[in-house]
C-alpha cells in the first residue's frame, strides 16, 4: 500500500526538469578506517537522480523529483532534505516498505566501499502508478538513469511509462547509464540500456560504461556507436581526462578542470546537471561542456554525494586567480 502522492500545489508553475528514481538514506563514518571500529556514523541522503536534481536547482533550473520512499523517519529525512534544496516533489509514501539505506566505509583516505540495503525497499517498488504523467508532459526534460532500470521489473516499467509520457508530449529524454554492478551483470544491463538509449535524445556514459551497450573503442568511436542507436546528443564522461561529445554529428572535446579531489562520488551526476542546465539555458555545446566539467570538479572538492554541488554564482571560483572573495 502507499500513503499519499505529494504533487506540486495548485497554481504552481511546472518544473523545467523532472527526475525519476530512488533516493536512499546514507550513513557514513566521518573518518577513514574499518567501519567495524567507527564510534559514530553521520546520517544523510543520496541518489543519482536527486543528486542531478539538486545540482540543476542550484544552477537555476526548476526541478521536480519523483520517487517512492517509506512512510518512516528515513523517508521523512529524504523528503525534508530535497524540499530544503528547493525541489518540487512528486513522492509516493509507501507504508508497507522501508526507505532504502546505503552505508559507506572509507577504508583509507582514497578507497571507499558502499553497502546497499534496498531489496524490498520502497524505492525498489517504484511502479507506473508513481509516474507523474502531467508533470512530465509539462516539463522540458525528463532525466532517468540505469540504476532505476536495475532495481526491479516494476521500476523498469515505471521508466518505460515515463518515457512514453515524454515522447507523447515532446519532452526531451536524458539518460545516464550509471551502471551499478551491485544490481546486475553487464550482459543483463546491456539490453535494457540499449533499449532506453534508443528512445533517448541525450545519453551520458562513462568511457568504462559505454562498452556495455556498444563495441569497445576510442571515446569518439563509442560516441558514434551510441549515436547510431538513436540519440542526437551523446556525451562520454572521461573523469580526469575530461569528456567528448557528439551532438548532431559534430564532435567536441573538453579537458577536465585540474583539482585535488576529496571525494569523487557524485561527480558524474554533477557533470550531467551542468550540461543539462546549459542546454536548457540555450548555450552552445562548448559552453555546456565547460560548465559540466566545472560542476563535476566542484562535486569532488568536499565529502558527500551532493553537498559540493555549486551554485551558478560559484562557477567562476574554479580558475579564479584571487582565492579570497571580498
Amino acid at each position: 500500500m502507499s500513503s499519499g502522492f505529494a504533487s506540486p500545489a495548485s497554481g504552481q508553475a511546472a518544473s523545467e526538469v523532472l527526475t525519476l528514481g530512488e533516493t536512499m538514506a546514507l550513513m557514513k563514518a566521518d573518518t577513514p578506517g574499518p567501519l567495524a571500529h567507527a564510534a559514530s556514523l553521520s546520517l544523510g541522503i543520496g541518489g543519482a537522480e536527486s543528486n542531478v536534481a539538486i545540482a540543476l536547482q542550484r544552477l537555476g533550473s526548476t526541478v521536480t523529483w519523483a520517487g517512492r520512499v517509506g512512510a518512516d523517519s528515513l523517508g521523512d529525512l529524504v523528503l525534508r532534505e530535497l524540499r530544503a534544496e528547493g525541489l518540487h516533489l512528486a513522492a509516493t509514501r509507501d507504508d508497507t516498505a522501508p526507505t532504502g539505506l546505503m552505508i559507506k566505509e572509507r577504508r583509507t583516505q582514497d578507497a571507499q566501499k558502499v553497502w546497499y540495503y534496498r531489496s524490498g525497499s520502497a524505492g525498489s517498488r517504484l511502479a507506473p502508478g508513481d509516474v507523474p504523467a502531467e508533470q512530465i508532459a509539462a516539463a522540458r526534460l525528463l532525466h532517468i538513469t540505469g540504476i532505476t532500470l536495475g532495481l526491479s521489473s516494476s521500476a523498469a516499467d515505471a521508466i518505460d511509462c515515463a518515457i512514453d509520457c515524454a515522447k507523447e508530449a515532446g519532452t526531451l529524454v536524458s539518460f545516464d547509464l550509471n551502471y551499478r554492478s551491485a544490481l546486475w551483470k553487464h550482459k543483463d544491463a546491456g539490453s535494457s540500456f540499449r533499449r532506453i538509449a534508443a528512445q533517448s535524445d541525450i545519453v551520458f556514459a562513462g568511457d568504462d560504461e559505454a562498452p556495455i551497450i556498444v563495441a569497445a573503442g576510442t571515446p569518439a568511436e563509442l560516441a558514434r556507436r551510441i549515436s547510431d542507436l538513436g540519440p542526437s546528443q551523446v556525451i562520454i564522461k572521461r573523469g580526469a581526462a575530461g569528456c567528448l561529445a557528439l551532438v548532431n554529428g559534430t564532435e567536441y572535446e573538453q579537458p577536465a578542470i585540474p583539482i585535488t579531489p576529496v571525494d569523487t562520488v557524485g561527480a558524474g551526476d554533477a557533470f550531467v546537471a551542468g550540461y543539462l542546465a546549459e542546454l536548457l539555458a540555450g548555450l552552445a555545446v562548448p559552453g555546456r561542456l565547460l560548465t559540466a566539467v566545472k560542476t563535476g570538479a566542484f562535486a569532488c572538492l568536499v565529502p558527500g554525494d551532493w553537498e559540493g554541488m555549486p551554485r551558478r554564482s560559484e562557477l567562476a571560483l574554479l580558475g579564479a586567480r584571487e582565492p579570497v572573495s571580498r
